[in-house]
C-alpha cells in the first residue's frame, strides 16, 4: 500500500534534514556582513510543509546561526486557523513580526496593498533572481512596482479521493486514472454511484471561514468553464454563467453538502477518518502529513485534478516565500534581508529550504526528488498550474465575500441574486 512507503520516504526526509549539518564542512569563502552587531529578528511561519515543523526548521536555521551569528532569528509557528487573526493583533499593538513566510495573498494582495511591507526590490536585483519563473515573479509584484515577497518554493493545489470507496462503489470508471483528471460529467456520475453504493457524504463545501479556500475556488471555477476574475486580474468574475452553473449543480448533487460550521481543516479530518469520498483541498504536503499523523489512516489517497467540462483543469498555485514588516528598524530590516538571501541564494542552501518545504523549487536546479515515488505523482499536476490571480486589487475583500456566498448558496438563497452582491471591484 501507498501508506507504507510513503511513511518510509516521509521519515527518511526528515532524517537528511537533521543529517544535513553533519560531516566535513568545505572552507567557504569569507564574506563582508552587512549586519555588524547582535541583531534579534523575528521569524512567523505558517505551516507550509514541514517549514511548520520545529525539529525541521531549528535544522536549517543552525546553518544560518553558525555563518551569523550576529543575528539571531527567533521563530513562531502559526496555523491557518488563527495566524491572521495573530499578526492582525500584532499589528493592532504595534508589534509585528519582523519575517513571515506565506504566500502573495498576504504579503502583497493584504499587507502589501496596507503599505506595512518592505520592498525587496533590491534583493530581485540580485542573482539568481534572473533565474526565478515569470508566473512567480509577476505574482511576487504589486501594481505599484514594488516587490514585497521574495519567493522560496511552489506547488499545484488539487484535490483527492478515497481511492478504495471509489473502487468499492464502482466509480473508478469515471476517472482517469494515467492523468488523475475527470470531466464534469463523470463527477456527477462518481457522486451519483458513490451514494447508490451507500456513500452518502461524497463530497463537502466547506465554507466556515478564508482556510483552504483555493479548493472550493478551483472546484466550482474548474466544473463550468468559469473563473475567478478576468484575464487581466483587475475585477471579479464570480457572476458569470458559468460560475452560477456550477454553483446550481453542487446544489444538485444529493452527495455534496455545503457546511458553513466546516473549515478546510474539519472537512480535510472528515475525508481522512473515511466519512467523505473526497476532499477538495488538498496537495503533496497535506498527504505526507496526514500519512504520518493519522496512524489509523487506512485506505489509498489518490489526488486528483478537479473535473472539468474538458478534462483539461485550471489547478491554483500555491506560492510561498519571505516578507519583512517594515518596523522602522533599520538593522532588522537588513538581517531580515540577510536570512532571506542566505535561504534562497546559494544553491545548497535553497536546495534544502526548498525540501523542507516538500514542495517544487521556483527556478530551475534540477531535480529535487529523483526515485520519490510521491513527489513523482504529484509533479502530473504542475503544467495545469493557471495565472496567480490572488493578487487582483481588493483581493482581502473578495476571499471574504468568497466564503460567505459559499454559506449563502448553501443555505438555500438564490444564487444568482447571490453573486449578484459579490464585489466586482476594488471601488
Amino acid at each position: 500500500m501507498k501508506k507504507s512507503w510513503l511513511c518510509a520516504v516521509a521519515l527518511l526526509a526528515v532524517s537528511v534534514l537533521t543529517a544535513c549539518g553533519g560531516g566535513p564542512h568545505r572552507q567557504e569563502e569569507v564574506v563582508e556582513r552587512e549586519v555588524q552587531e547582535e541583531v534579534q529578528v523575528t521569524l512567523w511561519v505558517f505551516p507550509v510543509g514541514n517549514w511548520g515543523n520545529p525539529t525541521a526548521v531549528t535544522s536549517l536555521l543552525s546553518g544560518f546561526h553558525k555563518q551569523y551569528p550576529e543575528i539571531n532569528v527567533s521563530v513562531e509557528y502559526l496555523n491557518y486557523e488563527t495566524g491572521d487573526d495573530k499578526i492582525a493583533q500584532a499589528l493592532a499593538q504595534g508589534h509585528a513580526p519582523d519575517l513571515v513566510f506565506e504566500g502573495p495573498e498576504r504579503l502583497v494582495a493584504d499587507w502589501g496593498d496596507r503599505g506595512l511591507m518592505v520592498d525587496l526590490s533590491d534583493l530581485w536585483a540580485l542573482a539568481p533572481s534572473e533565474q526565478i519563473y515569470d508566473n512567480v515573479r509577476k505574482a511576487c509584484c504589486h501594481q505599484n512596482g514594488a516587490y514585497y515577497e521574495y519567493p522560496l518554493c511552489m506547488s499545484a493545489h488539487c484535490m483527492a479521493i478515497n481511492y478504495d470507496m471509489f473502487r468499492e462503489t464502482g466509480a473508478l470508471v469515471y476517472l482517469d486514472e494515467e492523468n488523475h483528471t475527470w470531466t464534469t460529467e463523470d463527477f456527477i456520475a462518481a457522486v451519483e454511484t458513490l451514494q447508490a453504493g451507500g456513500q452518502e457524504q461524497a463530497g463537502i463545501v466547506y465554507c466556515k471561514n478564508q482556510s483552504g479556500d483555493q479548493g472550493t475556488r478551483a472546484l466550482v471555477n474548474n466544473l463550468c468553464g468559469g473563473s475567478f476574475t478576468d484575464q487581466e486580474h483587475t475585477q471579479y468574475r464570480v457572476d458569470s454563467e458559468e460560475n452560477i452553473t456550477a454553483l446550481e449543480l453542487l446544489c444538485s448533487l444529493d452527495g455534496i453538502r455545503f457546511a458553513p460550521e466546516l473549515s478546510a481543516g474539519d472537512a480535510i479530518n472528515l475525508f481522512c477518518s473515511g466519512e467523505a469520498a473526497m476532499t477538495f483541498c488538498w496537495n503533496v504536503s497535506l498527504e505526507i502529513q496526514q500519512t504520518i499523523n493519522n496512524p489509523d489512516l487506512d485506505f489509498e489517497v489518490f489526488p486528483m485534478a478537479f473535473p472539468t467540462v474538458t478534462g483539461e483543469p485550471r489547478l491554483q498555485a500555491g506560492i510561498w516565500g519571505f516578507g519583512i514588516f517594515d518596523n522602522g528598524d533599520a538593522a532588522k530590516i537588513e538581517a531580515a534581508k540577510t536570512f532571506i538571501r542566505y535561504m534562497t541564494g546559494e544553491d545548497a542552501h535553497y536546495i534544502r529550504a526548498v525540501r523542507t518545504s516538500t514542495y517544487w523549487p521556483v527556478r530551475d536546479v534540477g531535480n529535487l526528488y529523483v526515485n520519490d515515488m510521491l513527489m513523482e505523482e504529484y509533479s502530473i499536476f504542475t503544467p495545469w498550474v493557471g495565472d496567480y490571480y490572488q493578487v487582483t486589487p481588493g483581493w482581502t475583500r473578495a476571499r471574504t465575500a468568497w466564503w460567505k456566498l459559499l454559506q449563502e448558496v448553501g443555505s438555500g438563497a438564490d444564487i444568482r441574486e447571490a453573486v449578484r452582491g459579490f464585489p466586482q471591484s476594488e471601488e
